[in-house]
């Protein structure tokens, strides 16, 4: 098994036990209402949680992506819509800042973002680019002391309910002339568009967020002009690590529940986890959890020691999403029936799983990503 820190087995415990009271009781209900857990979302803040990567100066954690996985593995056993919503905010938003932002920007912006006053998120895929994330067309040109933005953004995670997105958008004609900008609610020509309807996640609020005449000051510009690409791709790789601790967390889910089912559940007078078939299923599951461990915290140590490579975070991204899938889907067979049933979380674990294999990069993006890397080494 991977080894841990004293520390950090003291902060897996005290996240689980917040997941187990703030999260998890409230799952069922925002999944149905498409809502919003604003009160398991607070007590996150309160743990300090919201500022995991960000610099104690401004009221964050100061930890490494290690320690934020095991955070969405431990929140998303309780609720992985709430989970979702907090990687948008604290690895999209939050950790973008800490790593890009000028001085100034961040004594503005993370202390509000980092104690749960404000909500962030992150807009970089559009209607005609999302895995081409290069071929954005949202634009910006400077007009004095302002930005204009004019574009559209979708599929945006806390859209309706952000106040500090951190945009980007086209500067030049080149395909790798992008730029950076904080965008905030409230600024002329910024709306949010239509609050998107989804097959699982429902209780991490989507939508589309429309540029139209956008006024941004020029102060809010991160980094420098046409220069975005690199830092881009650098958040990309800490969020495919940390949401793979969002698989990991509903894998979990699905193992747990399954194996209480099938130990209380009798058929032809025994239980059902005496039966060979199912402890064949549910022994499977165990296994592809705790490759999944590996390889996830494998990764987010390596990118904590600064290692330079994509493939890594590809593949634990790759390997996760497809077991929290298949684990959802076991679970229901093993529930039979019942499994099909609203009543019982297993259906919602699966749901929300596939979105694992699409956001963040694809399942196929990350197996271009892995091969890609192969392909070159082999060619060395």
């Amino acid at each position: 098994m991977f080894s841990w820190t004293d520390d950090q087995k003291m902060l897996a415990q005290s996240v689980s036990d917040l997941s187990r009271r703030k999260l998890a009781p409230y799952a069922e209900k925002i999944d149905e209402s498409e809502g919003f857990n604003d009160e398991g979302f607070k007590a996150i803040a309160e743990m300090g949680l919201l500022g995991i990567t960000a610099d104690e100066k401004y009221g964050g954690s100061a930890l490494g992506a290690l320690e934020a996985t095991l955070v969405m593995e431990k929140l998303a056993e309780g609720c992985a819509s709430t989970t979702l919503s907090y990687l948008a905010h604290a690895i999209l938003c939050v950790n973008n800042l800490q790593e890009n932002a000028s001085e100034d920007q961040k004594e503005k912006f993370l202390p509000g973002l980092i104690s749960g006053a404000k909500i962030g998120g992150m807009a970089m895929t559009e209607p005609q680019a999302g895995s081409d994330a290069l071929n954005q067309k949202t634009r910006a040109v400077r007009k004095g002391a302002k930005y204009i933005l004019n574009g559209t953004k979708m599929f945006i995670t806390n859209g309706p309910v952000g106040d500090v997105f951190v945009v980007y958008a086209r500067t030049g004609e080149n395909k790798k002339q992008l730029s950076t900008f904080i965008v905030e609610k409230g600024m002329p020509g910024f709306r949010v568009g239509n609050k998107l309807r989804k097959l699982g996640m429902r209780g991490s609020p989507t939508s589309e967020l429309i540029f139209d005449q956008c006024e941004v000051p020029a102060e809010n510009l991160v980094g420098k002009e046409n220069e975005s690409v690199s830092h881009m791709m650098h958040n990309l790789n800490i969020e495919r690590i940390t949401i793979s601790g969002i698989s990991l967390g509903l894998a979990a889910a699905s193992v747990a529940y399954a194996t209480k089912y099938a130990s209380e559940r009798s058929q032809f007078g025994r239980p059902i986890s005496s039966y060979q078939m199912i402890q064949e299923r549910l022994a499977e599951m165990a296994t592809q959890l705790d490759a999944g461990r590996a390889l996830c915290y494998t990764a987010a140590r390596a990118y904590d020691e600064g290692a330079d490579t994509m493939s890594l975070g590809a593949k634990a991204k790759l390997f996760s999403a497809q077991i929290a899938t298949k684990a959802g889907l076991d679970a229901i067979q093993i529930l039979g029936g019942y499994g099909y049933m609203k009543e019982y979380p297993v259906e919602r674990y699966m749901r929300d799983a596939k979105l694992m294999e699409i956001g963040a990069g694809t399942n196929e993006v990350m197996r271009l990503i892995i091969a890609k890397e192969l392909v070159g080494a082999w060619g060395e």
